[in-house]
């Protein structure tokens, strides 16, 4: 695990990066973004973050070793995404990512995916850890100065799993399209995942954390809530606010624009997950002993 200081963090981003991301060529509405700001500040003590998500092995031998049954297991379904949208592909899980006939052989070293908020918690007090807060992911992401991506405010191709990485620069949704319906043709609608850390140190934060950039979705272990209560928000959002469960780093099926340290996705931690969902993990920082003279 990385330690990380405590510190007064500015969550979020700032003014500038809407007008940014609304001069770049990407294919989301500028409110998409807009449950980023403003930033507050916020009071981060000391804590320690697993360096890379959890792998395949790693959740495989805390099912062995406790008889846990995930809840894409339990519900016999999992959310996978077709050739053109999300659908509920019955026998996704953890073991079969894409679906029946498709297996996690070769993949122990992947993060472990289709974990829903539970899942994670729960092999988060296996551990002896627990899931990070919102704050404390972003600012393992980016350190105390702001930083668009891990590494910096420049982006660079082949630092991040992302979706660039496997179709070339995308630019515009119908791209990501295509790109994705050739995938499924060719190979099936298996997670594009790459092995943990296969990307450090170039695409690590300033704390020396892999894969906080693309890979896999991540679940925090914060309610999603507005950063202040009359910011500009989507009506369908604010209306999850206070209800879902904030996810970061975005995943191997975004652009550059959705993989940043600021950016915010919600999900429901109600036993929803899906084929690019996962986690970390982290834990207090260690006490200090100190010794009498």
């Amino acid at each position: 695990m990385a330690a990380v200081p405590g510190t007064v963090l500015r969550l979020g981003s700032p003014p500038w990066m809407a007008r940014w991301l609304e001069s770049e060529p990407q294919p989301l509405p500028g409110m998409w973004f807009a449950d980023e700001t403003p930033q507050i500040e916020v009071e981060v003590p000391a804590f320690r973050i697993d360096r890379c998500p959890v792998t395949v092995a790693e959740f495989a031998a805390f099912a062995d070793a406790t008889g846990y049954v995930s809840d894409a297991e339990r519900a016999g379904y999992g959310m996978v995404y077709g050739e053109r949208f999300w659908e509920e592909r019955a026998g996704a899980c953890w073991r079969t990512p894409g679906g029946p006939g498709t297996d996690v052989d070769g993949r122990a070293d992947h993060p472990v995916v289709h974990m829903s908020w539970s899942d994670a918690s729960a092999y988060a007090r296996w551990a002896g850890k627990r899931l990070p807060t919102e704050a404390e992911w972003e600012l393992a992401a980016r350190g105390v100065r702001y930083r668009i991506w891990p590494w910096g405010d420049q982006w660079l191709p082949g630092a991040a799993n992302t979706a660039e990485l496997h179709a070339g620069r995308l630019d515009a949704l119908d791209a990501w399209l295509d790109w994705w319906r050739d995938t499924c043709r060719t190979h099936g609608p298996l997670p594009r995942t790459t092995p943990v850390g296969t990307f450090s140190p170039a695409g690590d934060g300033v704390h020396g954390c892999s894969d906080m950039a693309g890979n896999v979705y991540e679940w925090t272990a914060s309610p999603s809530r507005l950063y202040a209560d009359d910011a500009p928000c989507d009506p369908a959002l604010r209306r999850v606010m206070g209800h879902y469960r904030v996810i970061r780093g975005g995943s191997w099926m975004n652009f550059r624009y959705q993989v940043r340290c600021s950016e915010r996705m919600h999900g429901d931690p109600g036993g929803w997950s899906n084929f690019a969902l996962g986690f970390r993990c982290a834990a207090p920082a260690p006490a200090r002993h100190e010794s009498g003279g």
